[in-house]
């Protein structure tokens, strides 16, 4: 931390209680901030007391949405020890979103070192609870003053922290997902693939549409045919067909999940069958009505697992497992989390040590 210039705040927050956090509702003491100037680069990388920020009126990012984000967290072990979950990953798409915005890339060892600084002076603010952890937020956005369409001059890139609870008060419950039949989320070529803020402004209108019809979440179909399978809200999707794993391929218009490769990755260890490509709605269906379809889960930093108990697209309404969680779903969150709070071997080398 000798580079990061550091802020105490006077005024620290009394930690909240662990059994009540809500998601992103509760956030500490302290934010990460690094300047960005053309010509100069990035610069001035510091900690300082957590409070509002002061823009311009003409700042860009409020006229052209140049505005990226990631989400990781920080896990408690048994120990004591601080872990983050493989935050190269997400020091990896984090530049794939700038490349797409067109927004200065980030050294991506910086980032992670940004990243592990913040939370090793925020580390009281890491729960122990089961199930509880650490959510961070970085995100980069224009603060350029100018009307003008082009690439900003200049950007704020932010960390901030927020403890959150266990994603399922009560244990996993698989979910009721509508599969969206008029809005399309994106089409390759665009910013699908990027986790700017754009792309989930756009989703909010089906979303509510769906909670409104006693759904949980919005599958999105493809946007140039609407047939074949992306996404679900902000998670990746994989179904188990006939004993295979499907998940949509990362076709340029999906987000390549960090989760999802995990997924991945556990899988072809366990010797699962297992492939990327294009799988259609219809195909989905088909295998529902002939018994085929044996679970289905999208997978995500919040939640990690969340299956899907039911699909309803068009006038036709998928019961999957009899609305159970599946074995494969469970097996996949039990060892996920085990790793991140250290209860499972991490024999992939996915875990980061606060303080090391």
């Amino acid at each position: 931390m000798s580079s990061i210039r550091f802020e105490q705040n006077l005024s620290l927050k009394e930690k909240p209680d662990a059994s009540k956090l809500e998601f992103g509702r509760t956030f500490t003491d302290h934010m990460f901030l690094l300047d960005y100037t053309e010509g100069q680069g990035w610069h001035d990388p510091r900690i300082v007391p957590y409070g509002p920020f002061t823009l311009d009126p003409a700042a860009m990012v409020f006229h052209y949405g140049q505005a990226i984000f990631e989400g990781l967290k920080a896990f408690r072990t048994k120990e004591g020890k601080v872990m983050l979950f493989r935050p190269n990953k997400n020091a990896q798409r984090l530049n794939v979103s700038n490349e797409r915005l067109s927004i200065p890339a980030l050294d991506e060892d910086a980032f992670v070192e940004y990243v592990k600084a913040l939370v090793e002076v925020e580390q009281d603010w890491v729960p122990s609870t089961e199930g509880t952890s650490l959510y961070i937020r970085p995100y980069i956005f224009a603060t350029e003053p100018c009307l003008g369409v082009r690439a900003s001059k200049q950007y704020l890139f932010a960390i901030i922290l927020s403890p959150v609870g266990a994603y399922y008060k009560e244990g996993i419950h698989p979910v009721k997902i509508n599969v969206e039949s008029e809005y399309v989320r994106a089409v390759r070529g665009g910013t699908g693939f990027a986790k700017t803020a754009g792309n989930y402004a756009s989703s909010i209108k089906a979303q509510e549409e769906a909670k409104e019809g006693g759904y949980a979440q919005v599958l999105w179909l493809d946007g140039k045919e609407h047939k074949y399978i992306e996404e679900v809200g902000s998670m990746n999707m994989f179904f188990k067909i006939g004993g295979e794993v499907v998940t949509p391929e990362l076709n340029g218009s999906i987000l390549a999940g960090i989760t999802r490769d995990s997924v991945l990755h556990l899988l072809k260890t366990w010797g699962v069958p297992v492939s990327e490509r294009k799988i259609s709605i219809e195909e989905i269906y088909t295998a529902s009505l002939e018994g085929k379809l044996e679970e289905a889960f999208g997978t995500g930093t919040a939640a990690v697992i969340s299956p899907v108990g039911q699909l309803h697209w068009n006038e036709h309404t998928m019961v999957i497992n009899d609305g159970k969680i599946g074995e494969l779903a469970q097996k996949i969150y039990d060892t996920i989390t085990g790793i991140q709070n250290g209860t499972v071997p991490d024999t992939f080398g996915w875990n980061v040590t606060i303080g090391e």
